[in-house]
């Protein structure tokens, strides 16, 4: 290309339409993505956490039915359970949804003062109670559709087992689990930002979720359709007070998790500079 005296200069390469964003262009769209998220209005907030609860639990029974009975073993078996679990965020990031624990990447937006500790704290509640609501309904219309009766009541067996192991969990190993298991989730939902596609998101959930759910750790969402559902089968030890005691550690955790070890780790490391 020639300039107006006639020397020729390169023309910029025009960006590659199938290369992933840059981590300094994902932290951008996550702190825009944040600041809509906290002026979305109520109705579709709560309604998309209500979908959000209820799309974690498919992929949570999905989970259940597929680990009944392998014999795979420990590690290939758990495997195959985070690959299944993988459904849900699936369907949170594609379809569409406000999940409590992707949502503590609002941290970002308002570490950045472009989200008021009012509307985080706003979001977090409505879509933490709404995300409650879906998954303690899904889990009733599971228990009431007879799916625990599969393979002879082996999957109903498999998922009251999973509620006490989970009712049963220490305050501070549950918290420690909960802050990984976010860690990854937020790294999982972080990469979807760097994604032109479909195929490149699903891509970036699966391994990440597959991990965590392999590794044994704790989210909080996910815990609201096992425990309820193991509460409605009348497995014995898993109450409310089980419920809650293992909500209250989990939930800190996956806040810390998320907030603190990816959003505001990444805050410091690509927007905070633009600042000094």
């Amino acid at each position: 290309m020639r300039d107006s005296i006639g020397e020729v200069h390169e023309q910029p390469a025009a960006p590659n339409p199938f290369d992933a964003y840059p981590p300094a262009a994902i932290a951008r769209l996550v702190e825009t993505a944040g600041v809509r998220k906290a002026n979305l209005p109520l109705l579709p907030t709560v309604t998309l956490g209500l979908l959000a609860g209820a799309f974690i639990s498919f992929g949570a029974l999905f989970y259940t039915v597929v680990t009944t009975g392998n014999t795979l073993g420990f590690g290939p078996g758990r495997l195959l359970g985070g690959l299944a679990f993988s459904l849900g965020l699936i369907l949170v990031i594609v379809a569409g949804a406000e999940l409590f624990t992707g949502n503590n990447l609002i941290v970002m937006a308002w570490a950045e003062g472009k989200v008021s500790t009012r509307q985080l704290l706003r979001n977090w509640t409505l879509v933490y109670c709404a995300n409650f609501a879906g998954a303690v309904a899904t889990a009733l219309v599971v228990w009431l559709s007879g799916v625990l009766e599969l393979d002879g009541g082996r999957v109903g067996a498999s998922a009251l087992q999973i509620a006490q192991s989970k009712v049963a969990l220490a305050p501070l190993p549950a918290f420690f689990r909960g802050i990984l298991c976010n860690a990854l989730v937020c790294l999982a939902v972080w990469m979807c930002f760097a994604a032109h596609g479909v195929t490149d998101k699903v891509l970036a959930i699966v391994f990440p979720i597959a991990g965590f759910v392999a590794l044994g750790f704790e989210h909080s969402i996910a815990n609201m359709y096992f425990i309820p559902l193991a509460m409605f089968a009348g497995a014995p030890g898993v109450d409310l007070a089980g419920l809650l005691s293992n909500l209250l550690p989990v939930t800190l955790g996956n806040i810390v998790g998320g907030g603190g070890g990816v959003a505001l780790v990444y805050w410091i490391v690509y927007l905070r500079p633009a600042r000094d």
